[in-house]
Order: structure tokens, then C-alpha cells, then sequence
């Protein structure tokens, strides 16, 4: 039985408000994961059984429904199936976002979806990216990992939104919690599926060097992408064909396809 990844000091209410930026987003077809007491308002398009399935954990800013249309379709049509994950709170989910219990919903969605770890590949952008490295550690026999826009340190991010007084706690007490709960490089390295990282040069949340050591940390097969257009928010749109051929890609490997 796995133990529950709650933390005082990382799930502390100061840190939710201010780190979260959840709202209500409501779209057609919600696939609900039920958890206790509350339940996340995911998305799964399923085209078929002898496919791989991806799950997607997006960014702090945004919700399932920014991703529905254009960005499912595309993966689909890179033959994938997908599911949308969503966070506590946000979208058509119930709940409150907390940074270290949601990491307990990872199984909860893997267990949803019906399909076995070997076919799945996690996907984490930005924010999303403890989620999906989290999910890959947990099983690391997964088909595949890619980052967009990851974090390497979340450390850095916490202490951009409280100072650890603020959680009630000492700088050491902060960091041997974050390394308990959050260590990506521990996570990324436990992993032994296909690798896939992707960032823009100049990303002006995250930078660069982010997705430089989750490269180093990770075991091939890998691959490392730094986009020379577009920042944080906008390597999608900026680098949509590169962008897709990549994922597309490491698809095709985990197929055993060419793409």
C-alpha cells in the first residue's frame, strides 16, 4: 500500500492561495475520477485499446479546457489516446488544490483510465510536471515521460510565492519536506521509459537549465528539445510543428513505429 504524499507544510492553506490559481471552466464530456470527498473533472478521449495512452497534466494557469479541440486532436492523431488530468479544484473538479496531497491522485487516475502502466506515457507541463514525474516514478515500467516547461527544483517556485515562516517553518524544515514529497531528481531518475523534454531557451518563468537537469538526471533512451522561439506560455504556438513531430515521435517508439 503506497503512503499518502500529504504534507503540513507543503499543503499548508497560505501556500494553496498563493501558489493555485484555480477557476470554474465547464465543457462537454467530463470523465470523472472520484476521490475522497472530492472528484476531478478530467477528459479522456479514447480511440482505441491498441494504443498508447497519454496522460496530461497541464500548467498552474490553465485548465482541462484549454487543451480540448486542437491539442487533443493532434495527439490523437499522432495515434495516442489521451486523458486530460485535472488538479483539486480546478475546472469542473470539487475540492481545494494542495501542492503535495494531489500527488495522491495520480494513482487515482491511472486506475481511471483502465490501462495497464506499460502503455501509458505521462506528460507534465510546468506545474504539471511534478504530477507527471511523480506518476512515472511510481511506475517507472511506464511507456514514456515527456516534460514541457518542467520543474527541476520546485523548491525555487515555493519561495517565490512564502517564505517558509509563512508555512510555519524553518528553511531546512522547507527544504527536507520539498525533498521528501518533490524530488524530481530522484523521481526522473527511477524512470526507465522513453524521455522526452522540451523547453524554450528563453522562458521567462522556468528557465532553461531546468530542463537541462532533468536531461542529465534522466536514463535513456532520451531526448533533449530547447525551442530557440517562444517563451513560457507560448512554446506551443511558437513551435507547433517541431513541437508535435517530437511527441509524435517518442509516440511512434513506444508504439515500436516510425513516425
Amino acid at each position: 500500500m503506497r503512503t499518502s504524499m500529504r504534507d503540513p507544510l507543503l499543503d499548508h492553506p497560505e501556500l494553496s492561495a498563493r501558489y493555485f490559481y484555480p477557476w470554474p471552466n465547464r465543457f462537454e464530456g467530463p470523465f470523472f475520477v472520484e476521490g475522497d470527498g472530492f472528484r476531478l473533472g478530467c477528459r479522456y478521449l479514447k480511440i482505441s485499446d491498441d494504443l498508447p495512452t497519454i496522460i496530461h497534466f497541464h500548467g498552474n494557469g490553465e485548465s482541462v479546457a484549454d487543451y480540448l479541440g486542437g491539442f487533443e486532436q493532434a495527439v490523437c492523431a499522432l495515434g495516442a489516446n489521451l486523458l486530460l488530468a485535472e488538479y483539486r479544484g480546478y475546472g469542473m473538479s470539487s475540492g481545494t488544490p494542495v501542492l503535495a496531497a494531489m500527488l495522491d491522485d495520480v494513482p487515482l487516475i491511472v486506475a481511471a483510465s483502465g490501462v495497464p502502466p506499460e502503455r501509458i506515457i505521462f506528460f507534465g507541463r510546468s506545474l504539471g510536471s511534478l504530477y507527471a514525474l511523480h506518476g512515472a516514478a511510481l511506475y517507472p515500467q511506464a511507456a514514456g515521460l515527456i516534460v514541457e516547461s518542467g520543474l527541476a527544483d520546485p523548491l525555487e517556485r515555493i519561495l517565490v510565492r512564502v517564505e517558509p515562516h509563512q508555512v510555519g517553518a524553518t528553511p531546512e524544515e522547507l527544504l527536507a519536506t520539498v525533498d521528501r514529497c518533490l524530488n524530481q531528481r530522484g523521481k526522473i531518475a527511477a524512470f526507465s521509459g522513453q524521455v522526452l523534454v522540451m523547453h524554450t531557451r528563453d522562458d521567462d518563468l522556468v528557465s532553461v537549465d531546468h530542463a537541462e537537469r532533468l536531461f542529465v538526471w534522466a536514463n535513456p533512451p532520451k531526448r533533449l528539445l530547447i525551442f530557440e522561439l517562444g517563451d513560457h506560455n507560448t512554446i506551443l504556438t511558437a513551435n507547433h510543428d517541431a513541437y508535435f513531430s517530437a511527441v509524435g515521435a517518442l509516440i511512434g517508439q513506444v508504439a515500436g513505429t516510425s513516425q
